[in-house]
């Protein structure tokens, strides 16, 4: 090694040795970000005494963890060093953390909020700006001091993963007058940073996170979470909507069930799973039936299935806790909360992206599903069905119900045997059910 800057790989140096006034950097996740910019603000500082940076993070850890690869870099350039965490007390949140030079230059971490932003004036780093708080605040708070024309030419530096269109950071993005950085992760591979890249593409959660967080792409209008060309690939002749007559399944049967009275339907669907597939079987559509009436209707596809899921936000409580006393331990009740359902639905764009659910081959369905939509992407995302004159999206709601209780944990499979000998207790006792293990 000639130089410490050496120790990187040739778009982290790119972005290090470009002398923009205002730079910002579009880059995927996991390819050292802040490792670089924590190089660009420790070699400033050896080389321009009396420089100030301020690195403006999203929280506290955030702000701590930059500042421990700047600590690195301060050894990698053999530097003398003070470091100095300023708290009110010693269980209080961190104010400030501060890298002091013996040449006067210092640099100071904070967690980035408007006060903050406006309490100093100094080159800025801005990291992981698509994700901080009030962004549009604290750009406003800081801008006016690194554009005063009495000091001298400071230096701007804005670097994120995008988290969708019209934070701050896309906003910085868009705009004429910067320096500009893009790094995806096939970039980055193909700059020789070492990364199982089949690896982090099975764990990240849907397609759309993929693009936004290793593609660097702007995720955010609201779209179809199903496209129709998905879910025409998923349609089988194998799938049904009625339980064939006389047919037995052989692997565990999971219903799910989104609930419904007057002005949306309750629907129950159950899938087996034979394989590597989740196969449609039945689904139940009651419509304008009082909930009070829905019970002895539903029975049937629960006392099938190995496992249930049922919506027991609102309306749905009161149904959730009468099946689930009449059921036992194979009802499971779930509010259907925006974390819920993001887990959920993108467990379920998995299945269809990898053609891991067969559906039948039927407009209804198809439109049921296609009209619900996502914006935002990984933890930004959010799901909604918007209502229509058919319904909710009620199937794609039930379905997603089934799902979570077929891939959350392991269960046993019920036979077709002793699901056949199984009844149903009254209210008031919950059967014991014996799972046969394969």
């Amino acid at each position: 090694m000639k130089t410490p800057l050496d120790l990187l790989l040739p778009f982290q140096r790119a972005w290090v040795e470009d002398d923009s006034r205002f730079k910002v950097w579009n880059a995927s996740r996991q390819i050292g970000k802040s490792f670089t910019s924590a190089c660009e603000a420790v070699r400033d500082c050896e080389i321009n005494p009396g420089t100030l940076w301020v690195v403006l993070s999203a929280g506290e850890r955030q702000s701590l963890e930059w500042m421990e690869k700047a600590k690195q870099w301060v050894k990698a350039f053999n530097l003398a060093m003070t470091f100095i965490e300023e708290r009110d007390s010693a269980e209080a949140r961190m104010k400030s953390a501060e890298i002091r030079f013996a040449n006067g230059s210092r640099i100071i971490a904070l967690p980035a909020n408007p006060d903050t932003a406006r309490g100093y004036s100094g080159n800025v780093i801005l990291d992981e700006f698509a994700i901080h708080r009030d962004g549009a605040e604290i750009w406003r708070a800081m801008y006016p001091s690194i554009t005063n024309p009495l000091k001298r030419q400071l230096k701007v530096r804005v670097m994120s993963t995008p988290k969708g269109i019209g934070n701050m950071f896309h906003q910085i993005w868009q705009k004429d007058g910067w320096s500009k950085h893009r790094t995806t992760i096939y970039d980055a591979l193909e700059g020789g940073l070492k990364v199982n890249l089949e690896e982090m593409r099975q764990q990240c959660a849907d397609e759309d996170s993929w693009k936004q967080e290793f593609c660097c792409e702007f995720i955010d209008t609201a779209r179809t979470a199903f496209s129709y060309e998905v879910l025409a690939a998923c349609e089988s002749d194998d799938a049904t909507t009625e339980w064939p007559e006389g047919y037995k399944a052989t692997g565990p049967v999971y219903c799910g069930i989104d609930v419904g009275s007057i002005n949306d339907p309750t629907v129950c669907v159950s899938f087996e799973k034979l394989g590597g597939r989740m196969i449609m079987r039945e689904r139940l559509v009651l419509k304008s039936i009082e909930l009070s009436d829905q019970d002895s209707m539903l029975d049937h596809a629960i006392r099938r299935s190995a496992r249930c899921g049922i919506d027991a936000s609102g309306i749905g409580l009161d149904l959730a806790q009468r099946l689930a006393r009449k059921h036992g331990g194979k009802v499971t009740k779930q509010v259907t909360t925006a974390p819920w359902k993001r887990q959920a639905f993108a467990r379920l764009q998995h299945r269809f992206n990898d053609k891991g659910i067969a559906i039948p081959a039927s407009r209804e369905i198809c439109e049921d599903f296609h009209a619900y939509e996502v914006s935002g992407a990984a933890e930004q995302a959010r799901y909604r069905a918007p209502r229509t004159e058919d319904g909710h999206s009620d199937t794609a709601s039930a379905t997603a119900h089934a799902f979570d209780v077929a891939e959350s944990g392991s269960q046993g499979s019920f036979t077709a045997e002793s699901l056949a000998a199984t009844r149903i207790q009254p209210a008031a006792r919950s059967p014991i059910f014996t799972p046969r293990r394969r």
